[in-house]
């Protein structure tokens, strides 16, 4: 039997905004290979970053953990750790130092270390694992476990999909993307996680609770923009009676107010859904919840089925109001259906909410205001805004990877900073942020106020629009990077085009 410490490095204190906003979650999949190394047999500890002050916390958990072996293993339904941000890189690199100097054998895993695997090896791991990592994890467990004297060398020999340093080199074998592994399907580690302490934050920030959970790992779909280290386009679902059961357990253990479900698309199937509300009103395990979803998923069926299981909110990447943009992504959706998704969910009382994502290849000034425009016709209930950033891995990044310079990764999740060549600088794309909030905030805020005040806040707001677009000229990169041209059409007919519309 080993003692494993098993850890991730998201310190929501090392995240400004984050920390500001003060929803944290417990990190899912860590306490999932928590749980999965425990039913190997051995002692397993959790050092939980999230509500840490900083790494020197971790540092004051090794004494008494003693780990033979530490797991930094990050969580992949976190969102944040697929942006890789640059704060939560040092302190992972801090982390594996100190593990190091207790003389512990040190595993990582996560989004950031499949894509850069060199860094953590130059901080002293001994192994990084590419992708989950689940089966590499589990069989550098055992050996260790038969000899836990074992040369790093002999440990790791063999084994794709993990990177080691040999001479001062890393040396891999890539496997490519693998299918979620079924031996994560258990329940998680909860009783690791100091609950009390999230529970105190959210009431602190929010008034209420809430947890995560998640149905199931992976998205079949291919924007090509979007981070896929991890499963690919890999999917895989639970079953819907247990994610009821696990759903029932949490209301009944904890006691949350809310459930987060963490998938990148959940529920997918209509029937699937459809008995997931049937067993929770069995066990009478509903807990109100919100999802991620698309919008092209929501028919009439499925708003029906979501507010049967007790969905109170949806996000769906809606993205960009305009079609040209959504094509160039390939992200599979018309600017219809965000309308039509968005009123269905309404109807039935379900809260909507858009990722926005600004400054895609070949955006141009009509495709922001379609954007702008998305937003006033669909009113959702809020937004989340965001600028295209060059994820490793996807066709976007191949495309303009050789403009990166020494920026590679947002330093916290309110950098928004442009790191390619898009048709406008940062500056411009921050204040349009601000603007599509401002419109929003207005926007839920009309039924209580007064027509005239309504009124003139509106006229406010548009005069703010107007001046931003009188001076798009000064923000705009002449030598802005285009997409190819068979998803774009021809790029000085685009330049003409915006042109015009300014004019």
């Amino acid at each position: 039997m080993l003692n494993i410490q098993v850890g991730h490095s998201y310190f929501l204190s090392y995240d400004r905004k984050q920390w500001e906003r003060g929803k944290p979650y417990p990190p899912l999949a860590t306490i999932q290979v928590a749980a999965l190394l425990r039913e190997m047999g051995h002692a397993t500890s959790l050092f939980d970053a999230m509500l840490a002050d900083g790494v020197e916390d971790y540092q004051a958990s090794l004494q008494p953990a003693q780990p033979d072996v530490v797991v930094i293993y990050e969580d992949n339904f976190n969102y944040l750790t697929k942006m890789c941000l640059g704060r939560m890189r040092e302190a992972a690199c801090q982390m594996i130092a100190e593990a190091c100097t207790h003389g512990a054998r040190v595993i990582v895993a996560g989004s950031d270390a499949s894509d850069h695997p060199d860094a953590f090896l130059a901080a002293g791991a001994d192994a990084v694992l590419i992708g989950e990592g689940i089966a590499a994890l589990v069989e550098l467990i055992e050996r260790l476990d038969r000899d836990p004297q074992i040369a790093t060398a002999q440990w790791t020999s063999g084994l794709a999909g993990v990177a080691t340093l040999v001479d001062g080199q890393t040396q891999l074998v890539r496997l490519g993307a693998q299918p979620p592994d079924p031996r994560l399907a258990g329940r998680p580690a909860w009783d690791l996680v100091d609950i009390e302490r999230y529970r105190a934050m959210w009431h602190e920030r929010h008034g209420y609770f809430s947890l995560n959970m998640a149905a199931s790992r992976g998205c079949p779909f291919r924007c090509n923009w979007c981070a896929k280290p991890i499963w690919g386009n890999h999917y895989k679902q639970r079953g819907p009676q247990d994610i009821a059961a696990e759903m029932t357990y949490l209301k009944q253990t904890f006691r949350p107010d809310h459930i987060w479900l963490a998938d990148d698309i959940f529920g997918f199937h209509v029937d699937w859904v459809t008995e997931f509300a049937e067993h929770l009103r069995a066990a009478d395990g509903s807990v109100p919840f919100t999802i991620q979803t698309r919008a092209d998923l929501i028919s009439e069926r499925m708003a029906n089925a979501l507010e049967q299981a007790g969905c109170a909110e949806a996000w769906i990447g809606a993205e960009s109001g305009s079609q040209r943009v959504l094509d160039a992504m390939t992200k599979g959706t018309k600017v219809a259906d965000l309308i039509t998704a968005r009123m269905r969910l309404g109807e039935r009382g379900i809260r909507v909410g858009f990722f926005i994502q600004l400054g895609y290849l070949g955006e141009q000034l009509a495709d922001l205001l379609a954007t702008r425009e998305l937003v006033a016709q669909a009113a959702p209930d809020d937004i989340g805004v965001s600028v295209s950033y060059p994820l490793p891995g996807t066709k976007f990044y191949e495309r303009v990877k050789a403009q990166l310079g020494a920026k590679t990764n947002w330093q916290d999740s309110d950098d928004l900073a442009m790191m390619f060549r898009g048709a406008y600088d940062s500056d411009f794309y921050r204040r349009v942020r601000d603007l599509l909030h401002e419109q929003v905030t207005l926007q839920q805020a009309k039924v209580g106020m007064e027509p005239e005040r309504y009124r003139q806040d509106t006229a406010a707001l548009d005069a703010r629009w107007h001046a931003l677009i009188a001076c798009e000229q000064a923000h705009r990169n002449e030598d802005a990077t285009m997409p190819p041209a068979t998803e774009q059409g021809h790029p000085q007919a685009l330049r003409h085009a915006a042109t015009a519309q300014n004019r």
